[in-house]
């Protein structure tokens, strides 16, 4: 029995080991990890219940659905009580006492500023999904990561609404925190890159009451912009808006725009707060309504109303959404991280004075940990959840209007599509970017107008627009204007006014205004254009109207409309009777170019038809001083047709019938021509050209305050050189009186004033180009007014249409029947070779093909005098020679019963027969032919006739000359009878 105690105590001891161990193994299997996580939201204010419910019901179903996790989160919560100091206090006892790991919040940028340090410091994540700031990036710490959308990322929503409604103003209104004045840069650059102006910022502090509120409101209200920017959030918004709604402000001709802050809390808000916001306009990111966010907003109601019994929020927001995720992104990520060692590394401090600060550890997982939230995504409930540059980005975002008990969608807007009106309607090949406003759905606006408010109006602290007019003494047609002493009233008159008074009529809103002469209660002018327009500019006149032209040293202190006139400046100068009594006048008709072109080409012709025809026509034969006058006689009789020499080439004929023609055209030109400077009335002008008037330093004039003035001087004109006119009679005077005499030789002015002076004095004067390039007139407005673009359209609107002319008749009247006939009777009647190089070209290229065709010829007959060993000085003699004889192989030379053959052949004596001219030569038969038929012509210079191998022939009398295919001359002896 005691030899078996001992097997029986190994046998217990084995049992006790084995039964330890399996419960071990049972109690690690079923064992988790916890990993403490801090939560610091505001749970005073609906966001943060929200966020809180949010983020526990995330741990709970994700644990539910990954129960063979090891590790779970356990939420360590603090309120900040809607304090930055008690946000950063909150967040230090976490990470001292609690040992997070991650802190998720806080609920708003400013108290983010803070907490990003001290994540920065313990190596512990910030993850905030309600901090927007964008001046939070330029923190640039790692540790903060935004599962939210940074505020900048709406800011082209926004502006793609204004592009939409053509608003050109904007007043941003915004809370004085952190949070506000992040968007201000980017909205304030993003709306200036569409033209639209920030006229006005105002700011308002989180705890500002109600008086300061409405102070503020009602200062907005003397302001002529109507278009508002709101980005705060609840509930300071809210009590803005009841403010607004209590004032006035959110009536007819008012814009709202709310940022996403706000319009994402819509849904928190009371009936009351919704009331005060009808037509309220709101940008927020798009979140799809899916099964699963449908589903868990019906989990969280129940869940919240059993949190929190007393809070009347009916759903989640986007920050819900965004809270939901993040909690989930963050388990995710801890498991990623698995068992490691969640713990703090104490920092040693050597200092004597220690802080709160001095004690706080380093988290021994948190840069594993950073790396594992940033390589983290999944299909979450606002969508695809995935950190880029330490934050979430949008796909779209959603327009939407408050309208009774909430909101109502009316677009989208992509960065892609621009505004759409349904995104089921992208079209994924389309890369158009739209601003169309025909893209968004019907908008109710504040106070339910049935137009779209135009952005702004009349401050109401003024009743009517001061419009100034300038005060002139001439030219009354365009301004003018009448002082009545006894009622001490003025009536401002003329052209440039009933213009403006139709384009104001024009305008779908109505706009009072008044006239207000720039002038002296004498009806002295204060002073030029220019004091005029600067009046705008020191906001002493609203507007200008007037003959007040659009120059660019004028445009850096207004902005002008479109031109509702032509434009430039051009020279006006008396004209005198030019019909020339010369005896040179038949020679003015055709330019100088035209008459040696037309002569050398006369000369031309001449040459290639003697060249066509001098081998083959006797007319064209003969002594050379006689074939050269044969050339001039035929060319130029060819002017009137009277030529006798016949024309025997086809060639010659197809050269003859182009220049028939050219000749036709030119002479019937230049009878039109001559006959029009000897008949109509020839109307000049004094000066042509404006470096005339500097060389000869004659005087000029201009209008009394005008802009002439400079642009003379530009010219470098002399300025003692000029003289001033102040009416069409004063102009008048001083040009009937000339330079010489106390008078100008010309005059500059506008188009639009010469124009009407022209019409009254057309016999008398004209205008001269060049006309020099200015915008015409145009109505001034202050820099950066939102009257501008719609006054411009109107101009449009008038100038187009049957109106303008109608106010164009009653002021100048029809013009005058003799502008027309002076413009034409200025107009040049010299006839250049512009009007006939194009036949000069036809006829020289047939003629040089001609001459080449009969050259190739001619060349080609005479081949063996080409390729001979002969110099080439001998060459050209002996083709000179060659050229010179007649042609005998031409029919023109052959005898009238004789055959043509193609070919050369010998031709039988020729006696008691009369040739015609143009074949033969007749001699009597004691008298030899002449030399260049080949016999002895003594009297002719002495020269026997030889053959080209150089053998003299003895003279025979009569004989006829014959040259053989071998170019050698074949002299054959004729009998004679009488």
């Amino acid at each position: 029995m005691r030899k078996d105690f001992p097997h029986l105590g190994f046998s217990l001891f084995f049992l006790s080991v084995w039964s330890s161990l399996s419960t071990g193994m049972a109690m690690a299997k079923n064992e988790t990890i916890p990993v403490n996580v801090g939560v610091v939201l505001d749970f005073n204010i609906s966001l943060g219940r929200i966020g809180m419910s949010c983020i526990s019901m995330a741990l709970s179903e994700f644990y539910a659905s990954h129960g063979n996790y090891k590790t779970r989160l356990v939420l360590k919560t603090r309120d900040s009580r809607r304090d930055v100091v008690g946000a950063a206090a909150a967040a230090l006892d976490l990470i001292q006492n609690e040992e997070v790991q991650a802190i998720l919040g806080p609920g708003s940028s400013p108290q983010a500023n803070f907490l990003i340090g001290l994540g920065e410091k313990a190596q512990v994540p910030i993850i905030s999904f309600s901090a927007t700031s964008p001046s939070l990036s330029s923190l640039r710490s790692q540790y903060f990561i935004r599962a939210t959308l940074n505020d900048s990322t709406q800011v082209p929503a926004i502006t793609a609404i204004f592009q939409a409604f053509e608003w050109r103003e904007a007043v941003l209104i915004y809370v004085d925190n952190e949070y506000g004045d992040g968007i201000v840069p980017y909205l304030t650059d993003a709306l200036q890159g569409i033209n639209v102006r920030l006229t006005y910022r105002s700011v308002i502090s989180p705890v500002a009451s109600d008086d300061q509120i409405r102070e503020e409101l009602y200062k907005l209200m003397t302001k002529q912009t109507r278009v508002f920017i709101v980005h705060m959030f609840t509930p300071l918004g809210s009590r803005v808006f009841a403010k607004a709604d209590e004032i006035g402000m959110m009536g007819e001709g008012y814009v709202w725009i709310l940022t996403d802050g706000l319009t994402d809390l819509l849904t928190t808000l009371s009936p009351t707060d919704i009331n005060s916001m009808q037509g309220v306009l709101g940008v927020k990111p798009y979140v799809p309504s899916t099964k699963e966010v449908q589903s868990f907003r019906v989990r969280w109601k129940k869940k919240f109303q059993q949190d929190y019994p007393l809070d009347e929020t009916s759903e989640p927001n986007i920050f819900g959404l965004w809270a939901y995720d993040a909690a989930r992104a963050l388990a995710m990520a801890v498991e990623k991280v698995g068992t490691a060692n969640f713990s703090f590394q104490k920092s040693n401090t050597s200092n004597n004075v220690s802080t709160d600060l001095d004690p706080i550890g380093v988290s021994q997982i948190g840069p594993d940990l950073l790396q594992s939230l940033l390589s983290t995504k999944f299909k979450g409930l606002s969508g695809d959840f995935q950190i880029f540059d330490g934050q979430l980005h949008s796909t779209a975002f959603q327009i939407v209007n408050v309208i009774g008990k909430g909101e109502r969608e009316v677009g989208f807007w992509t960065p892609k599509n621009g505004i759409i009106r349904k995104l089921s309607f992208i079209d994924t090949n389309s890369t158009t970017y739209s601003t169309s406003k025909d893209n968004i759905g019907a908008i109710v606006w504040p106070g339910e107008p049935t137009f779209v408010p135009k952005g702004w109006v009349l401050p109401v602290n003024e009743n009517k627009l001061r419009i100034g007019v300038p005060v002139k003494d001439g030219f009354s047609e365009f301004v003018k204007v009448t002082w009545d002493a006894n009622n001490n009233k003025t009536q401002v008159t003329g052209y440039c006014i009933d213009v403006f008074d139709a384009v104001m009529n024009s305008l779908p809103y109505a706009v009072p205004y008044e006239y207000i002469p720039f002038g002296t209660p004498d009806g002295k002018p204060l002073g030029n254009y220019n004091d005029l327009i600067y009046q705008v500019f020191l906001k002493k006149y609203d507007a200008v109207v007037g003959d007040t032209t659009i120059v660019a040293n004028r445009s850096r202190y207004v902005d002008f409309t479109l031109p509702y006139t032509e434009s430039g400046v051009s020279m006006i100068v008396p004209i005198k009777d030019d019909k020339s009594k010369s005896a040179w006048t038949f020679l003015k008709p055709l330019t100088w170019d035209l008459w040696m072109t037309s002569a050398c080409f006369f000369v031309f012709i001449g040459f290639v038809i003697w060249v066509l025809e001098h081998r083959i026509n006797e007319d064209f034969r003969g002594p050379p001083s006689h074939q050269a006058g044969t050339i001039f006689w035929f060319s130029f009789s060819t002017m009137v047709f009277a030529q006798k020499e016949r024309i025997v080439s086809n060639l010659a004929r197809v050269v003859m019938i182009i220049w028939f023609f050219v000749v036709l055209i030119l002479t019937q030109s230049y009878t039109a021509s001559l006959t029009s400077m000897l008949t109509v009335q020839q109307l000049q002008p004094t000066v042509t050209d404006i470096n005339e008037l500097r060389a000869k330093g004659y005087y000029i004039g201009y209008q009394q305050g005008s802009f002439v003035l400079g642009f003379l001087k530009r010219m470098n004109f002399d300025e003692s050189k000029f003289r001033i006119y102040n009416s069409p009679e004063e102009l008048v005077d001083l040009l009937s009186k000339g330079s010489a005499n106390g008078g100008i030789a010309a005059a500059f002015d506008e188009i639009p004033y010469m124009k009407l002076f022209i019409s009254q004095h057309c016999s008398k004067y004209t205008m001269v180009q060049p006309t020099y390039k200015f915008d015409g007139f145009g109505f001034a407005f202050p820099r950066g007014s939102p009257m501008v673009p719609d006054v411009s359209r109107a101009v449009l609107n008038v100038t187009e249409g049957d109106q303008m002319i109608k106010i164009e008749k009653e002021w100048f009247g029809k013009t005058n029947s003799c502008s027309d006939d002076n413009e034409s009777s200025l107009s040049s009647n010299n006839i250049s070779l512009d009007s006939f190089w194009g036949l000069f070209l036809i006829t020289g290229l047939t003629s040089f093909l001609a001459l080449i065709i009969v050259l190739a010829m001619f060349l080609h007959k005479h081949r063996d005098v080409v390729t001979g060993e002969d110099s080439v000085s001998t060459k050209i003699k002996t083709l000179a020679t060659l050229f010179d004889e007649k042609d005998l192989s031409f029919h023109t030379f052959r005898l009238p019963d004789q055959p043509y053959s193609g070919s050369i052949e010998p031709m039988p004596a020729v006696t008691n027969f009369s040739p015609r001219p143009s074949t033969f030569s007749t001699r009597p038969n004691n008298i030899p032919f002449s030399g260049e038929q080949g016999t002895s012509s003594s009297e002719h210079g002495g020269r026997s006739s030889t053959t080209p191998g150089g053998q003299s022939l003895p003279a025979i009398v009569p004989t006829v000359e014959l040259a053989n295919s071998n170019q050698e001359r074949t002299i054959i002896p004729t009998s004679t009878s009488h």
